[in-house]
């Protein structure tokens, strides 16, 4: 689908994302590589090892094409997330970015939900950072009147998120005082089916 992909609009929002997930410098994990947009970012905050999973084979074949030029070790792996997180090695990472495209409509507002409950605490040194989005899921939320009626819709982007993000977060682990977001002015595309609001987070 065309959505399945980050879209260059997004820009803006997807280096605010990398730039978080970079902040403590050290080691990155990357999960799903799209445009190089995010990972060119972190690559430009000076870490010194950014992992990558990326499950599409042709954008993996350009993931490997712009590891070549890139100062920092990057150590790319091919699959799903769920499927390659379990097999990387525990406290390892002092930053995690996901950004990764929900595989079934069941899975449109869980996905990143379930990556951060079943991986992210594991992976994550103490004190590392976790930077996430699922614009799919949020674009849905932030329409009133949207299609998908089996979650309540919100007006207000940082209510949307504490009542639906915040919750599962503390569950995993993460103290209150410790969660942190900005907020970005945006104009999404006319045509663009999967985010209409202008702020994001």
């Amino acid at each position: 689908p065309g959505n399945a992909r980050m879209e260059r609009w997004e820009t803006p929002y997807m280096h605010m994302l990398a730039r978080a997930a970079a902040c403590k410098g050290g080691r990155v994990l990357e999960l799903g590589f799209g445009l190089a947009i995010a990972a060119s970012e972190i690559e430009r905050c000076g870490v010194e090892e950014h992992w990558i999973v990326e499950c599409n084979n042709q954008v993996f074949q350009n993931l490997q094409t712009w590891a070549l030029d890139q100062p920092s070790k990057i150590v790319p792996f091919e699959g799903l997330a769920e499927e390659v997180c379990p097999t990387l090695p525990g406290e390892h990472f002092d930053g995690i970015l996901y950004d990764t495209y929900p595989l079934t409509h069941g899975e449109w507002h869980t996905h990143h939900l379930d990556f951060i409950k079943t991986h992210c605490m594991r992976l994550l040194k103490p004190g590392g950072v976790l930077s996430f989005c699922n614009l799919t899921s949020w674009g849905e939320l932030m329409k009133i009147g949207g299609a998908d009626k089996r979650e309540e819709k919100f007006g207000d982007i940082e209510e949307m998120f504490r009542k639906t993000q915040l919750p599962h977060l503390k569950k995993c682990g993460f103290q209150e005082e410790n969660v942190s977001w900005e907020l970005l002015d945006i104009v999404p595309p006319e045509d663009c089916d999967y985010y209409s609001f202008h702020k994001m987070l």
